[in-house]
């Protein structure tokens, strides 16, 4: 049985007197653990379809259950991360991987040693007490993706949480992230619209297509522990993307998916 299970979505908008319809008739099953990343250009429903998942927009048709239960508000069990980081200037590191401990009237000690725990595993915690404004991007993502996972959540959201960092720092958080859901065994939907990471990340790739946003195909990544961006089974999974995208021409006798 699916851990989530998107049933016949669609998302319809109305403004102006005009309806444009952003999902049409979207069905995914998602296994617990799994990490699937919707892959497509702007425009394509993605972060439509991540924000229905987190609760913070509603279906016009169909249906979406996590763990059997209809999504129809946010949860705490499920964090979402975006690209701006969130983080409040005026807390240290460590106070803001607390924040989400606090709500859950947790005593303070326990919320400090829960903190210096995952600063650890994000490799921050000898900036346990500096503010956002001293660290790099990348490393106020990685706080981040702390505080996400210091509250123990079941599932991560997360909708291009590297776009705005310079290639190198994203390839390092990258790898950061693929390892943490490998050690930590969450469900991740991670929404991008790049080819290379989608592949270095997922368990599945969704891809989708726009006006209105459909799922086109789902390519599983049979790549096992940490991705070599130079193997000959990366570089055949990235071109079979590429090639639903009508970006590169592709012999199909090449893939055994």
């Amino acid at each position: 049985m699916s851990y989530i299970d998107i049933q016949d979505v669609s998302r319809n908008y109305s403004q102006n007197g005009q309806t444009f319809c952003a999902l049409q008739q979207v069905n995914l099953r998602i296994s617990r653990g799994e990490f699937i990343c919707l892959l497509g250009p702007s425009g394509c429903g993605k972060s439509t379809l991540l924000n229905i998942l987190a609760g913070f927009d509603k279906v016009s048709e169909g249906s979406i259950t996590i763990g059997g239960a209809p999504v129809t508000k946010p949860s705490v069990k499920h964090v979402t991360i975006f690209q701006n980081y969130g983080l409040l200037p005026w807390r240290t590191v460590e106070k803001n991987v607390e924040l989400g401990l606090e709500s859950l009237s947790m005593p303070a000690d326990k919320r400090q040693k829960i903190a210096q725990k995952y600063l650890s595993l994000v490799g921050l915690k000898e900036f346990a007490q500096s503010h956002p404004a001293e660290l790099s991007g990348g490393m106020q993502q990685r706080v981040a993706i702390a505080r996400a996972l210091a509250v123990d959540p079941e599932i991560l959201f997360m909708d291009e949480p590297f776009a705005a960092l310079d290639a190198l720092t994203r390839m390092k958080l990258q790898d950061e992230i693929s390892a943490i859901n490998r050690s930590q065994h969450k469900t991740i939907i991670f929404v991008t619209h790049d080819i290379d990471e989608a592949v270095v990340l997922a368990d599945r790739i969704v891809i989708m297509t726009p006006n209105p946003g459909r799922i086109k195909t789902i390519i599983p990544v049979d790549l096992h522990g940490q991705r070599d961006r130079t193997s000959p089974d990366f570089l055949r999974i990235r071109d079979h993307v590429f090639a639903e995208f009508s970006l590169k021409p592709a012999d199909t006798t090449e893939y055994y998916i």
